[in-house]
């Protein structure tokens, strides 16, 4: 059996269906890895409860640990504590904003579920003169904003605190 430090580097091959150049890793999804005995235990914590994308994780996590020779996988999916974007990791939040999507702001109203900042930097041009479209982007967890000045549209990873 590898050693959990190993079967976490292989989560960095494990990415998520609905962003695709962020890893679990980098969304601080991947909560723990266990080795007990012969027995490999994945924890994860969705980005939200009822997260659609949450089932095909686990199963690309499974069958990832099968290709590198891991037959006894459990993942274990844990709501509490619940996630934040707080656990976005800092290359996640780079890959983000190269992507096309702004990152969260960390200047948020904490009280408030999936907070909007007061400005979101456009990802392709750095402007700070954008306005936002929808509350609802390409997913729930994302809003869809468009920049003033170069004029794109871009989707905003919502702060979730």
């Amino acid at each position: 059996m590898e050693s959990a430090d190993q079967i976490r580097q292989y989560m960095e091959e494990v990415f998520d269906p609905e962003v695709p150049v962020l890893t679990i890793v980098d969304l601080g999804v991947l909560r723990n890895v266990e080795v007990i005995g012969d027995k490999c235990k994945i924890t994860i914590t969705p980005t939200y409860s009822g997260c659609p994308a949450m089932k095909t994780i686990e199963d690309d996590i499974i069958i990832l640990l099968k290709e590198k020779g891991i037959d006894n996988v459990e993942v274990e999916l844990v709501l509490a504590p619940a996630w934040t974007t707080d656990w976005l990791s800092e290359k996640g939040r780079i890959k983000l904003k190269e992507y096309g999507i702004a990152p969260p702001e960390n200047e948020v109203d904490k009280s408030v579920l999936f907070a909007e900042p007061t400005i979101v930097p456009c990802p392709r041009c750095d402007s700070r003169d954008t306005k936002l479209i929808s509350q609802f982007g390409s997913t729930a967890c994302k809003a869809h904003y468009q920049c003033k000045t170069c004029l794109e549209p871009f989707d905003y990873f919502k702060c979730l605190k």
